[in-house]
């Protein structure tokens, strides 16, 4: 059954003095529970507001992000829990299941879901937490050549754009994009959450064997927070970029793990805010 990113509403548009109803297109936002089973356990690993789409990519993205799987091969089969009446709303409900004989460990989604509340209150958590991972190593030692030239930077945004096709319907949608050093698009997701974006990009890279993304650039829309640059560095992409601007810990964190962190990228310019040595004509 096709997936409905998007949804019709009668909306009143107002210019000025003058009222008219029409109808418009808005980005359909449905939960998504992504519940993990091995062997006969099975635990629920995280409920999401989502645009539907790319579910799979977006739970192996998930996923692979907070540790739970390592390979494309810890995974073996993802299916949705529906009914012989399935409907658009029953496709809300994504069953996982692993190779391995029992689930992992799972306490780093409870710190996961606490700092989101917290507001970054456990930061210092966060950056501990991931110094504990096995990471991908990320290209270019300090000495070496500059890795993009700042003319392929200026360029992505209009990259990005010009792919955000459900964007273009409904005006409310945010992207992750991954691109090569030489500005070629490789790749696009979109979503109503900034992180399920990134999820489902990398997501797709776990699942079309393409991770780590040694030697990309990956871009979002909107701003740099620290859970993005969590997941760039898991991802292993040596570059981030944004349209607008980094949260402190973000930079904290692209500076510990070596990430170099582009913001306000728009209009013909942008700040480096960590590792600036990748920047430059080669």
């Amino acid at each position: 059954m096709a997936r409905r990113y998007k949804t019709k509403r009668t909306v009143w548009r107002v210019d000025g003095a003058d009222v008219r109803r029409r109808r418009d297109l808005l980005a359909t936002e449905e939960p998504l529970q992504i519940e993990l089973q091995a062997g006969e356990a099975r635990r629920t690993a995280a409920i999401t507001m989502r645009t539907p789409g790319n579910d799979y990519d977006l739970a192996a993205g998930f996923l692979f992000a907070e540790g739970l799987i390592r390979h494309r091969h810890d995974v073996a089969r993802m299916i949705y829990c529906v009914d012989g009446q399935a409907s658009q709303q029953q496709y809300n409900f994504l069953s996982v299941r692993l190779r391995a004989g029992r689930l992992p460990e799972m306490a780093q989604l409870e710190r996961y879901f606490f700092v989101n509340s917290a507001c970054g209150v456990c930061g210092k958590t966060v950056l501990d937490d991931l110094a504990q991972r096995e990471l991908p190593s990320l290209s270019h030692p300090k000495d070496a050549a500059p890795l993009c030239a700042p003319d392929v930077l200026h360029s992505l945004p209009d990259g990005l754009r010009a792919a955000q096709r459900i964007f273009d319907e409904t005006g409310g949608l945010h992207a992750a994009a991954l691109f090569d050093l030489a500005g070629n698009l490789l790749a696009l997701r979109e979503d109503v959450g900034r992180h399920n974006a990134l999820d489902k990009l990398i997501g797709w890279g776990l699942l079309k064997r393409q991770l780590p993304f040694h030697d990309k650039i990956i871009m979002v829309s909107g701003r740099a927070s620290y859970e993005l640059l969590h997941k760039c560095r898991v991802a292993g992409a040596p570059i981030f970029c944004a349209v607008s601007a980094p949260s402190s810990l973000a930079a904290d964190l692209a500076d510990r793990f070596g990430v170099t962190l582009v913001g306000f990228l728009r209009d013909g310019r942008f700040n480096i805010y960590t590792h600036p040595a990748r920047i430059g004509d080669r």
